[in-house]
This record gives C-alpha cells, sequence and structure tokens, in this order.
C-alpha cells in the first residue's frame, strides 16, 4: 500500500529504577535499535494489520474486549477521540523488531507509533510528550494496565531519558559515557498486568499501614512522600513480610539508582571506573528485584550470572520480570556480542542508543 503517513518508535531498556515509575519515583530507559513502524493511510473504516503475527482487525466502534493487538488499537483510537481527535478511519500496516512479552515495551511503542500516525494523519501536530501521554492514557485507563509512564515517555523520547513521571511529568535527557548493552532473551513469556497488579496491591496494603503509624496523609502508593521513610526505620521494620520487603525494595532502589545517575552525570573520572560503578548497580538492582520483589526467576538470574562471567560491567532484568529479558553492560561491542554467544538466552542482539519517536522511513 501507498503510505501517506509512517512513523516508528523504538523499545525501550528499563535500565534503572525498574518497578518504581508507578510509585512516582524516577526512572531511567535506554531506546534502542529495535523498532516498530507503522504505515497509515485515510479510509472510512479502521483497517490493520500486523506483518509480524499477521493479526488483521477491522472496525468503525471501539469496543474494547480485552488485551489482544485490536484492543490496542482501539485504545489508541479511543485515546485520540478522548483528545478531541475524531478520525473516521484509517487503513494501516504494523511491522516490529521488538520481542513482544519480553519487558522491552513493544506495547508501548506501537501506542506511540500509533497515536503519532493517526495524529499526523489527521494534520494535527503534537509534540513527544503529548504523544506519550496518549499512549499513557491509552495502555492506563483504557486499557486498565497498571502501568507507570516509563515505557511510553521513554519510547517517544528515545536516547537514554531520566523520567520523572509525577505530573508535570518532566524528561531529561542524559548521555552515557561509552559501553554497549546486550540484550539476552530467557525465552519465558510475562503478563506486565499481573506483575504489577499483585505488587500494587501489596504496596497500597503498606502505605495505608504506614499512613496509620506515621500520620502521613497520602492517597496511594502512587503519590505516598518515600523519602520519609529513610528516617522511620522502626515503621518500616513493624510491617509483616512481604509488605516489608516492598517496602525495603523501594527504599533501596532509589538509593541506588541515585548513586547510579551521580556517577553517569560525572565528567572526571575514567569511563571504564564510571561503567565499572554503574555496572555494580545494575547487580545490586537485579538482587533488589530478585530477594525484596520477587519477580526474577532462575532462567533470568542465570542470564546475569552469565554475562558478568563473560565480561559484563553489570546485569539486571528489564521490564517487570518473571521472564523477558535480561540486559547486560558491557564496554564494547566485541565483549558485548562475547556474552551473547556465552549466554543460555534463547536470542540474543547487541543493541545502539536509538532516537525516540520520528517519522518517515
Amino acid at each position: 500500500m501507498e503510505a501517506l503517513v509512517k512513523a516508528s518508535a523504538p523499545g525501550r531498556l528499563d535500565f534503572l529504577n525498574t518497578h518504581q515509575d508507578y510509585k512516582g519515583l524516577p526512572v531511567v530507559s535506554v531506546a534502542v535499535n529495535m523498532r516498530t513502524r507503522v504505515e497509515m493511510e485515510a479510509s472510512k473504516v479502521f483497517e490493520i494489520e500486523s506483518l509480524n503475527t499477521g493479526e488483521k482487525c477491522i472496525f468503525q466502534d471501539p469496543q474494547i474486549a480485552g488485551r489482544t493487538f485490536c484492543d490496542y488499537v482501539k485504545a489508541a483510537v479511543l485515546a485520540l477521540w478522548k483528545h478531541g481527535v475524531y478520525l473516521r478511519g484509517f487503513k494501516s500496516v504494523v511491522r516490529s523488531d521488538i520481542p513482544i512479552g519480553a519487558g522491552m515495551a513493544s506495547s508501548a511503542a506501537l501506542l506511540v507509533s500509533l497515536i503519532a500516525a493517526a495524529l499526523r494523519l489527521a494534520n494535527r501536530e503534537a509534540d513527544r510528550a503529548t504523544v506519550a501521554e496518549l499512549a499513557y492514557v491509552a495502555e492506563r485507563e483504557i486499557l486498565g494496565v497498571p502501568c507507570g509512564r516509563l515505557d511510553q515517555y521513554g519510547s517517544a523520547f528515545g536516547k537514554v531519558a531520566v523520567i520523572h513521571p509525577k505530573p508535570p511529568v518532566r524528561v531529561e535527557a542524559l548521555e552515557m559515557p561509552g559501553g554497549v548493552f546486550v540484550v539476552l532473551d530467557s525465552g519465558v513469556r510475562h503478563s506486565t498486568a499481573e506483575v504489577h497488579s499483585k505488587r500494587q496491591a501489596e504496596l497500597q496494603q503498606a502505605v495505608e499501614m504506614l499512613k496509620a503509624e506515621l500520620g502521613i496523609y497520602s492517597e496511594g502508593y502512587w503519590d505516598f512522600p518515600w523519602g520519609v521513610l529513610y528516617d522511620k526505620p522502626n515503621a518500616v521494620e513493624k510491617l509483616p513480610s512481604p509488605l516489608r520487603e516492598r517496602v525495603l525494595f523501594t527504599l533501596e532502589m532509589q538509593r541506588s539508582t541515585e548513586r547510579a545517575l551521580a556517577y553517569l552525570k560525572r565528567r572526571d573520572l575514567p569511563t571504564e571506573e564510571i561503567l565499572r560503578k554503574v555496572g555494580a548497580e545494575m547487580l545490586l538492582q537485579h538482587r533488589l528485584l530478585s530477594e525484596l520483589y520477587d519477580v526474577s526467576l532462575p532462567e533470568l538470574d542465570r542470564l546475569v550470572e552469565e554475562a558478568v562471567n563473560a565480561g559484563a560491567y553489570g546485569a539486571k532484568l528489564s521490564g517487570a520480570g518473571l521472564g523477558g529479558v535480561v540486559i547486560a553492560l558491557a564496554p564494547n561491542r566485541e565483549t558485548a556480542e562475547k556474552i551473547g554467544r556465552r549466554s543460555s538466552a534463547v536470542k540474543w542482539w547487541a543493541v545502539e542508543v536509538d532516537e525516540g519517536l520520528k517519522y518517515g522511513d
């Protein structure tokens, strides 16, 4: 088909502070050169096909029935309608390099690219923040996936980004001093909604107990002032297990991320020293995800160990966990490829940092 509009968005690596965006805490995303591409032209109905999965859907009334490919397309249309953009229809094809359900934000890349293409088709220009927020509305509010804003903003803005998810959302560009990321696919697939909903329910229980203990006002885990707990260790220790572990995870992950960001922003240290220190924080964060948040698996732990033994500075799971990919930070591409070859991953990729949302080929 002859496309009038083309848009693409990258997958992302969940680099630092995993499982913290839905708590309103800053997270660090790395966009990579594995992209979802959308071609779109005007039509009288909504018609779309995935060239990867073969899924097709045609509709006029976007009724959500679940969380299938077609439901994601319908959610994008509903988010646009909510934004005041009323398209009569479009004909579209989608192709993607991003593995589905692997912790690399394949669903966010789909929504970002679809919404961006549809906005341009409707002659409505929008900045990356608007597209990212509409993608978030589609996934969180319309589809009911209990996600934060990491995926949508990480995909839309691209490169290495520190995302401060509490509205008004702020995105801070960050430069990596060097290194190469390698993605190791465990082959185990997961459901972000299932993982997040369980941990969020536990967090809400913990927050209610902490509010009563400390006399703090908060609507929930998403706006709780987590920083006050560093000076209230007794209140945290009083929490029953596993609520205590979930809160300790939140505090220790944030501290680790602050240290890693401080290293990445320094320019007075040799590159290797910076990357080694960041790699150590990645390993710590994987251990916290495994021991205090219970979202790792033996397959993921093995990939982390294999990566380090093959020369990685550090490695950790990416995404919701309980499957998906491990990301490792290597000193160079040669080592990254060696890490991939020596791993037990079903697939692996030595990736490059990529730009965010873009139009055209």
